[in-house]
């Protein structure tokens, strides 16, 4: 399964980006939907995680200045990101937790990362 991020680019300081991840499939269950980011030279982080039951979880970097959300008609998740920083820059890669019905009908759970979308903030 491939799901498909979009919405980054590149933008000044203080500006903002709107990040979206449509996960695929005929889904049963969603169990949590987030998004992380990997700067150059480190390590792939969470950025912000939305759970099944509607709780958020922000890192203290972007608390206050990001937003997650998610349209379960839409099977989508969304980062309303604003005051942007050029430490923000980064791949941003969402990962959907759910389940969903293959092609002949077997249930599949899992994790999943979309392919990522590059975030540049200049100063």
């Amino acid at each position: 399964v491939q799901l498909q991020a979009y919405g980054g680019g590149l933008v000044q300081a203080g500006g903002s980006l709107r990040l979206s991840c449509a996960a695929p499939g005929i889904i049963f269950s969603i169990k949590a939907m987030g998004w992380y980011r990997q700067a150059p030279g480190k390590q792939r982080e969470l950025v912000a995680v939305l759970s099944s039951g509607g709780s958020t979880k922000y890192a203290d970097s972007v608390k206050g200045r990001f937003t997650i959300s998610g349209d379960n008609d839409k099977n989508t998740v969304y980062l309303q990101m604003n005051s942007l920083k050029p430490e923000d820059t980064a791949v941003y890669y969402c990962n959907v937790d759910y389940g969903y019905y293959s092609e002949h009908g077997i249930p599949l759970v899992g994790a999943y990362w979309g392919q990522g979308t590059l975030v540049t903030v200049s100063s």
